[in-house]
């Protein structure tokens, strides 16, 4: 029997394709929006946790309060508080960080980007264990003044010419030369930073004393939570007043998932609009093909028909035009969360897309379960009809 109704539902939207392919697009425009956001949401956030991981969660990081991250303006850390915190075991290394913008010249061209400064000793162990290798040359070595390690898009990006290793830069008065380049992490900041030795930076930043970042490579991942509250104390206790922060990698990450979670949740519910005026597309559409078949309707009950027989035809109809919309509206928006993806790599962001089978489920369930509610009510009113009324009906 329910054979007999899929076929008669098939047949009646078949014989009203241009309403029916109408109908429908409001449906794909709902489903696609919802999926490529959901998809893209999800795989920004995965990439970010990606990140992390190869930033080290095993690292607590000691900033001024105020500290938005690299390149922003701060105040508050200084050499004493570096010393601090190294007097605390538990600790393999514990690195100072200057993070400032400036401007960067190569010949005649300027360009403008991140110097960070970091210890001499601390170059090769601190990127290694960021997850991050060279792509050629070296790590800054002890004796290095002004010796400069870049990332992949200094070479390539900054300047309308080519740098090779070798070739020197200026900053801030300096030239340094490239004794090494940084694989591609991924992301535009990191891919753009330039890393001198921290005395040098000191020296060209005047900034003698001063700390931007200090960041402690933790033993033991299980200790992070006591030497944690052990800085925060040890910092309050030397310098009397709270005016930095003691965060871990994976309280900045969740953080940012918490940010991300919310942005998923407002989007969604934006993309989720379309997808309503879908259904209203479909209500329409039902409702009129309820009025074109009310003879139809008339002759079904005349000859034995029964109201639930009139609702499951009318049900699974409005059931089958949300199922193609889902179907086809989860293709495009598949096919738009890759072109987002790649349009972020070409932006200088690695936004590595991940297609989620259960969120591909979801779209599609979504979608025939809103075609089917959309046609609760014609359906309600067709099986309604009486029989003696429908065959009358012109």
């Amino acid at each position: 029997m329910l054979i007999d109704y899929f076929l008669m539902a098939t047949n009646s939207i078949r014989h009203r394709k241009l309403r029916s392919w109408l109908t429908v697009i409001g449906i794909i425009i709902g489903v696609a929006a919802i999926i490529s956001l959901m998809t893209v949401s999800r795989s920004l956030e995965s990439t970010i946790e990606s990140q992390f991981e190869q930033f080290g969660a095993n690292r607590i990081i000691i900033s001024p309060k105020g500290f938005q991250g690299p390149g922003t303006s701060s105040e508050g850390l200084t050499i004493d508080d570096v010393e601090t915190v190294e007097k605390i075991s538990g600790f393999e290394y514990v690195v100072p960080g200057i993070f400032l913008s400036t401007e960067v010249k190569y010949k005649k061209e300027v360009g403008f980007t991140l110097v960070s400064g970091i210890p001499v000793e601390n170059f090769e162990g601190f990127f290694l264990d960021s997850g991050t290798e060279l792509e050629e040359g070296r790590f800054i070595k002890e004796g290095d003044k002004y010796d400069a390690i870049v990332g992949s898009r200094v070479m390539k990006d900054m300047f309308d010419s080519t740098l090779r290793l070798g070739n020197k830069i200026e900053i801030r008065g300096k030239e340094f030369k490239i004794v090494g380049v940084l694989k591609e992490i991924g992301n535009s900041q990191d891919d753009s930073q330039i890393n001198i030795p921290l005395e040098t930076a000191r020296e060209i930043f005047n900034k003698p004393d001063d700390v931007d970042a200090i960041i402690a490579q933790v033993k033991t991942a299980s200790d992070i939570p006591q030497l944690q509250e052990k800085v925060e104390k040890e910092l309050e206790r030397k310098r009397d007043d709270t005016n930095f922060q003691v965060v871990t990698a994976t309280q900045i990450l969740e953080q940012i998932n918490e940010v991300l979670g919310v942005m998923q949740f407002v989007l969604v519910g934006i993309a989720a609009i379309s997808l309503v005026v879908g259904a209203i597309g479909i209500m329409n559409s039902m409702y009129t093909s309820v009025l074109e078949r009310t003879k139809d309707i008339g002759i079904m009950k005349a000859i034995g028909a029964r109201n639930s027989d009139i609702l499951q035809i009318f049900l699974i109809e409005s059931g089958l035009i949300g199922l193609v919309g889902g179907i086809f509206g989860i293709a495009l928006g598949t096919g738009m969360a890759v072109i987002i993806g790649q349009l972020s790599v070409n932006a200088g962001f690695l936004l590595l897309i991940n297609i989620e089978p259960l969120i591909l489920i979801f779209g599609l369930l979504f979608a025939f379960v809103v075609g089917v509610l959309s046609g609760i009510l014609p359906a309600y009113q067709a099986s309604k009809l009486r029989p003696v009324d429908a065959l009358r009906y012109e």
